[in-house]
């Protein structure tokens, strides 16, 4: 009979547990070991979507904040033209009908003849008489250019001609005697659209002068008194003006309203200037009183120069001038002077506005 084992108290064995079967599903979740790297996708996600919706108010309070400026744009630079402009034809025709008026046709190597048919190679050149000759001095000045509705264009020449004829003197010699008049021509071409060529169709056409437009109403209806202020200065001005200073327009200064430049011209050599007539467009410069500072009138003075040779010469002059100190004084000399850099203008207080200007 087997002996049973006597174990001691307090060194019993612990009972085996019962293996029970595995549930479902976990009460909770499990842990993930300590020493296994923990993955950071979905916390940079959450930062991300807060960062992005904080960004839209700060992003809206710096534009707020930011001054306003004009952003810069790029200009579009514009394309090349292609088409040139109309050539005009005015210098062409006015050169054709001065080599025509030079011209022989009985003079096969002559080459000014030459020159026109190269220039118009339809045209016919003039058959000149021995007596006539060629002329000596030949001017030609364009009038008018007109285009007309079928294309084309023709200009209308001005040109004096000198010829120089044969005449028999009283004492039996020859001497020759200039004689010149004013003609006029048309000349017909094509060409000159978009910088091309210019072509002259053929012999130039002997035209009447082109009729002068009427002048209108002048606007210089008040007499000045020639004894008056205003006559009186205009004189003194005029006369020192074309007195032939060399162009430097010495002693000018005294007569100019302030600011105003002006240049006498250089070739005027007149030893005696008469004023003949002079006359405003406001009655306020006819009288025998200098009206208050900052008044202006137009003006038109005629004068009669006569130069140190004896011709007499009839000018005419149209200014602007101003009242300053008890005086008329020239602001503007409307025959092409330049603009004066400052002139007395009356200001709505009635005192003149000036700067410096010349001496007194």
């Amino acid at each position: 009979m087997a002996r049973r084992r006597t174990i001691p108290p307090g060194r019993e064995r612990p009972a085996r547990p019962t293996a029970l079967s595995k549930p479902l599903r976990t009460s909770r979740p499990e842990t993930v070991p300590v020493g296994r790297p923990v993955s950071q996708g979905p916390r940079l996600a959450r930062i991300g979507v807060w960062t992005a919706l904080a960004a839209g108010p700060l992003a809206l309070a710096v534009a707020l904040a930011a001054p306003a400026g004009t952003a810069a744009q790029a200009a579009v630079a514009p394309a090349p033209s292609t088409s040139r402009p109309q050539v005009d034809p005015a210098g062409t025709a006015a050169h054709f009908v001065e080599l025509w008026l030079r011209a022989d046709a009985d003079v096969s190597d002559n080459p000014v003849g030459t020159a026109v048919r190269a220039m118009a190679p339809q045209a016919e050149l003039p058959s000149r008489s021995r007596e006539a000759g060629i002329p000596a001095v030949v001017r030609v000045t364009p009038l008018r250019t007109a285009y007309p509705p079928g294309g084309g264009w023709t200009v209308t020449v001005a040109a004096i001609a000198e010829e120089r004829r044969g005449q028999a003197s009283s004492n039996g010699t020859d001497q020759a005697v200039a004689q010149s008049a004013a003609r006029y021509f048309a000349v017909s071409g094509t060409g000159g659209r978009d910088g091309g060529p210019l072509v002259v169709t053929g012999s130039p056409a002997e035209v009447a002068a082109p009729e002068a437009a009427q002048a209108g109403a002048s606007v210089f209806t008040r007499p000045v008194p020639s004894t008056g202020p205003l006559a009186v200065s205009l004189g003194e001005f005029l006369r020192t003006y074309l007195a032939g200073a060399g162009g430097q327009g010495a002693g000018l200064e005294r007569y100019l309203s302030p600011g105003v430049r002006l240049s006498a011209p250089a070739a005027a050599s007149y030893s005696r200037i008469e004023v003949k007539d002079v006359a405003a467009d406001t009655e306020l410069a006819d009288g025998r009183d200098v009206p208050a500072d900052g008044t202006r009138a137009r003006v038109r003075v005629r004068v009669e120069g006569e130069d140190r040779a004896g011709t007499r010469w009839p000018l005419e002059y149209r200014l602007v001038v101003t009242a300053r100190a008890g005086r008329w004084e020239i602001s503007t000399l409307e025959s092409g002077s330049p603009a004066p850099a400052s002139v007395g203008v009356a200001s709505p207080s009635g005192e003149p506005t000036v700067t410096a200007g010349g001496a007194r």
